[in-house]
């Protein structure tokens, strides 16, 4: 197994600010929602954050590819990590609670590993990882719950969309290392929510008609909220951490968002969650940190002593 990196302070520092600025974004979506519909949430959010990034951008005079060569890339990458997965996101919360849509969310590095194995010839599952994702499945079905093959509600259909958001994000990550790996992170980002933009905004006009313009304080705020701090400031967190910490150390930050999520929910919204939950959680978290590895060898270090 090759090294994996150490984890400075100022990366420590980017796992935990992504993880609560994640973690937050699902109570934002939470307020967000009672005013706006989930298609304007959506288009919103991506078209605001690729303006954001696109600034970043050109400030940091960071070269800008042909869009006529990358256009349906951007489009097609864009739709699997941000348009479908978040209108998928975004509807769920309308039928659970945001503390039970962040740790379904932790899932995402689970099916991530997943698919990345059957893609790509270097990414194998083997023993190690397999497991890890036996234990993230086995923690997904305790969430949702055996009750809810019993009775198919629109709760089991919120989780559901849930999970099938985290496969979306999954999928999303092969993708774009195939389609847009020759890009820098920051420009492949922009463009990805570019193509967000133009699959959302399109797709919101011709279901809901023009946005809606006068809303409350708080919902200005949730929306200005997921789009900066929650979508453009992540992005750039993210792809310094990872050249910082390395993918699997960045991943980690998955076990952040949930706890953030669960608490904030509970703190602001009075949501509850039933004891499967965090039993699912547990089962989730312990996949990741197999994937990972480092416990195992840290086992193994003190068996051989």
């Amino acid at each position: 197994m090759a090294p994996q990196k150490t984890i400075s302070a100022a990366a420590w520092a980017g796992l935990f600010a992504m993880g609560f600025l994640w973690g937050c974004s699902f109570l934002a979506v939470a307020i967000l929602i009672r005013e706006v519909p989930i298609y304007w949430v959506v288009a919103g959010r991506v078209s605001l954050a690729a303006l954001m990034l696109w600034t970043y951008v050109l400030l940091k005079g960071l070269p800008v590819p042909s869009f006529s060569r990358y256009l349906w890339r951007f489009i097609l990458v864009g739709a699997l990590t941000s348009a479908v997965p978040f209108l998928l996101i975004t509807w769920a919360q309308h039928h659970i609670p945001s503390g039970l849509a962040g740790i379904l969310n932790a899932s995402t590095a689970i099916f991530g590993v997943l698919f990345a194995a059957l893609i790509f010839a270097d990414e194998k599952l083997g023993f190690r990882k397999g497991t890890g994702v036996a234990l993230g499945v086995l923690g997904i079905v305790a969430v949702i719950g055996p009750e809810a093959l019993k009775s198919f509600d629109l709760t089991s259909l919120g989780q559901l969309a849930m999970i099938a958001a985290t496969m979306s994000y999954g999928v999303s990550n092969s993708v774009g290392r195939i389609l847009l790996s020759e890009l820098r992170p920051e420009v492949a980002a922009a463009g990805m929510l570019t193509g967000a933009a133009l699959v959302a905004l399109p797709v919101a006009f011709v279901v809901t008609g023009a946005p809606p313009l006068t809303l409350k304080t708080e919902s200005w705020g949730a929306l200005l909220y997921l789009s900066i701090m929650s979508t453009s400031l992540t992005y750039i967190i993210y792809y310094k951490v990872m050249a910082a910490a390395g993918a699997g150390n960045t991943s980690l930050t998955t076990l952040i968002v949930a706890p953030v999520s669960i608490a904030l929910g509970a703190a602001v919204l009075g949501e509850s969650l039933p004891p499967q939950a965090y039993v699912g959680f547990g089962l989730i978290a312990l996949g990741l940190l197999v994937i990972d590895g480092r416990i195992l060898q840290r086992l193994r270090r003190r068996e051989a002593a």
